[in-house]
This record gives structure tokens, sequence and C-alpha cells, in this order.
């Protein structure tokens, strides 16, 4: 079956960066749009930015400038790229995928703590 797994998740100071990891299996990678997800404690989960199969991106207003999400098909992995972190980018982040018109799956999410 379709397992997505994030990595790389931790905590940081803010203006720190970390980089998340999602590899993908079960699933022809690079047939899916993917995604980055969050959500932080007593909110709703939230797009932070896409991937389409072509390789372009988009993203949310609060994380564009800081955040880049990219993606290696050789490896069935997406990445995101976090810079400048803020406290507000505390949350669990979710990779997710995409395939038109039913094909929509979760990874189990990582956990990314901005504090000083």
């Amino acid at each position: 079956q379709v397992q997505l797994v994030e990595s790389g998740g931790g905590s940081v100071q803010p203006g720190g960066s970390l980089r998340l990891s999602c590899t993908a299996s079960g699933m022809i990678f690079r047939f899916f749009d993917m995604g980055w997800y969050r959500q932080a404690p007593g909110k709703q989960r939230e797009l932070v930015g896409t991937i389409t199969t072509g390789g372009r991106t988009n993203y949310a207003a609060s994380v564009k400038g800081r955040f880049t999400i990219s993606r290696d098909n050789a490896k069935n992995t997406v990445y995101l790229q976090m810079n400048s972190l803020k406290p507000e980018d505390t949350a669990v982040y979710y990779c997710s995928a995409d395939r038109a018109p039913l094909d929509h799956y979760w990874g189990q999410g990582t956990q990314v703590t901005v504090s000083s």
C-alpha cells in the first residue's frame, strides 16, 4: 500500500533552518502532485505549499520567501527547506500526495518546534 514517511523534524531556535523529507513507497511517485501541510495545536490543518509533477511550486503567503519545496523523483522524495523559522511555524508537518481524480494520501506527520 501507499506509505508517506516524513523525517527531519525537531527543535530549532528562531531564525534557524530545518529540512523535512517525505519518502513515498507503494506508488508511482512521479505521477503525483506533492504537498506539505501543517497543524498547530488548537488550529486547523493548513496548506504550506505544493509541487506539481512538472515541478511547479505554490506557497502559502505566510511562508513564501522562507520555505522551498523540491522533489527528487529518482528517490521518491519531496523536501521542505525551511529557513528563517519563527515561533509561529511550530506545528506538526504533514506530507501529502495527490493524483486526480480520487487518489489522496497523507503521511504520519513530523513535529517542528521553533522556540528560544
